[in-house]
């Protein structure tokens, strides 16, 4: 009986010691710090100004890479009024989408860092470049409802954001816009372009496409080139603002040269004549009162069927 209650003393010890060293975890201020210390130490072109684990991985447009190489080299400015944070104080993750500057020319940049007892485990960096001026034009400052806060009446729990973030590449994949609960006023934006909720052209055309919603879009077939997106990583939701942060590869064999397009007057099919490419990238979906209201995507091309980088 005494060694039984001996080890259970000790074990009940062990556990009370670890959790005294164990660091407590990282709030969302601290998350966002961690964000903008990065930066920094990012355009210093010093990581030794970073708290990196001794077994970090880190990866860079797909590309696994060591911290100080890629961009690290290449960083020129600090991201300055176009700043989009997502910090999720439960997986101990922060997504970030911003735009800087590169060798003196403006990127934006999806970041993505995961901590452990206060240090950085993983780093992900996407880069969209060459940028046009009508793209940067949307990059200025993010859209007010993507940075405020969602009342509490409007806030659905951490696990649904996520889930209804996720559904969003399902809608894309199955051209079926109920598959994901968007808002009549959503509106959606890629490197800058905004791609729906635009201006109706004045005859009926392809410019139709991009004056219609998140929701209508879908139906007409025009994503039907879309046949994977994989893998989807939707792990980072802030309850606060809204904000879901999502990582994805969409896969694009491009089998057929010509897409058929439904409802569009004017539009009964779109040539599609592309080589089989990957478009990784990464999404902030702004959710309030259960519905998709914004969406906010960075992406870039590459190689068909290419590895994540996280494999």
């Amino acid at each position: 009986m005494k060694k039984l209650f001996g080890a259970a003393f000790f074990l009940a010890s062990a556990i009370l010691a670890s959790a005294q060293t164990a660091k407590p975890g990282c709030d969302r201020a601290c998350l966002n710090k961690t964000v903008d210390s990065y930066l920094a130490a990012l355009v210093a072109h010093d990581p030794s100004k970073v708290k990196f684990a001794p077994d970090v991985k880190f990866v860079e447009n797909i590309v696994p890479t060591k911290p100080g190489d890629g961009l690290w080299k290449t960083a020129s400015a600090l991201p300055t009024t176009f700043r989009i944070y997502v910090p999720d104080t439960v997986s101990q993750e922060v997504g970030f989408i911003g735009v800087m500057m590169e060798n003196g020319k403006p990127i934006e940049l999806g970041l993505r860092l995961k901590l452990r007892n206060g240090r950085i485990v993983e780093a992900e960096h996407l880069i969209a470049r060459n940028l046009s001026e009508r793209s940067l034009a949307n990059l200025q400052t993010p859209r007010p409802g993507l940075l405020a806060k969602v009342p509490p009446s409007e806030r659905v729990p951490r696990e649904q954001m996520l889930k209804i973030g996720a559904s969003y590449y399902t809608a894309l994949t199955t051209a079926n816009g109920d598959a994901a609960p968007f808002a009549d006023d959503c509106v959606r934006r890629e490197n800058g372009m905004q791609t729906t909720g635009n201006p109706k052209p004045a005859t009926p055309g392809r410019g139709t496409l991009g004056a219609l919603g998140c929701r209508d879009q879908l139906f007409t077939g025009t994503f039907n080139y879309i046949k994977r997106i994989e893998p989807r990583r939707v792990e980072i939701a802030d309850p606060d603002t809204g904000l879901v942060f999502g990582l994805s590869q969409f896969r694009h064999p491009m089998v057929e040269k010509s897409l058929k397009i439904t409802g569009v007057p004017g539009v009964d099919s779109i040539p599609m004549n592309f080589k089989p490419f990957d478009m990784p990238a990464a999404h902030i979906f702004k959710i309030r009162d259960g519905r998709i209201h914004e969406i906010e995507a960075i992406g870039f091309t590459t190689a068909y069927n290419s590895k994540t980088g996280w494999e």
